[in-house]
């Protein structure tokens, strides 16, 4: 069997990856989901249907009922707490969340103090009415959509977070 040395592996690497990135998260816009709820967009991944961003909720905000559909949710906790009406558990700093596909929630905050989770998603987020029928739905071109109008809207240049 053939042996691949360091430097062609790295050619390979090289020729069928995207280059490193290094995004300045504070240099970027908080986009408004909701009453009380902000994104910040870090990666937008349309090959793979993948986003990467920091949620922000404040006060008593709340992000609706919602399945996620299409793929998995990693999150983690970094300030704040916050919890899903349909668990026990309430993630606080330092806790690591995964959602499967087909999980349904509602992730409320509580108690006034402004939550930042980092969430992976993939597929698309389907909120729904309270007889689970489909009232919009999210994914990575809308995303996208929203954080460019956005930043279009406030005169603000819009890095371009596709890789």
């Amino acid at each position: 069997m053939a042996t691949v040395t360091s430097t062609a592996l790295e050619q390979m690497i090289h020729d069928l990856g995207l280059p490193d990135q290094a995004i300045q998260a504070d240099g970027l816009p908080w986009v408004p989901q909701g009453e009380n709820v902000w994104f910040k967009p870090l990666r937008f991944d349309l090959a793979n249907g993948r986003w990467v961003n920091l949620l922000k909720v404040t006060k008593q905000g709340k992000v609706n009922r919602h399945r996620h559909s299409g793929g998995q949710v990693l999150g983690f906790v970094l300030q704040g707490s916050w919890r899903y009406l349909e668990r026990e558990w309430v993630a606080r700093p330092g806790t690591f969340v995964y959602e499967p596909p087909g999980d349904i929630h509602t992730l409320v905050v509580q108690g006034g103090e402004e939550m930042q989770t980092l969430f992976i998603l993939e597929g698309v987020i389907q909120y729904l009415d309270d007889d689970d029928g489909v009232i919009y739905q999210d994914d990575v071109f809308t995303k996208m959509e929203r954080y460019l109008a956005f930043c279009d809207r406030e005169g603000i240049p819009a890095q371009d977070l596709r890789y």
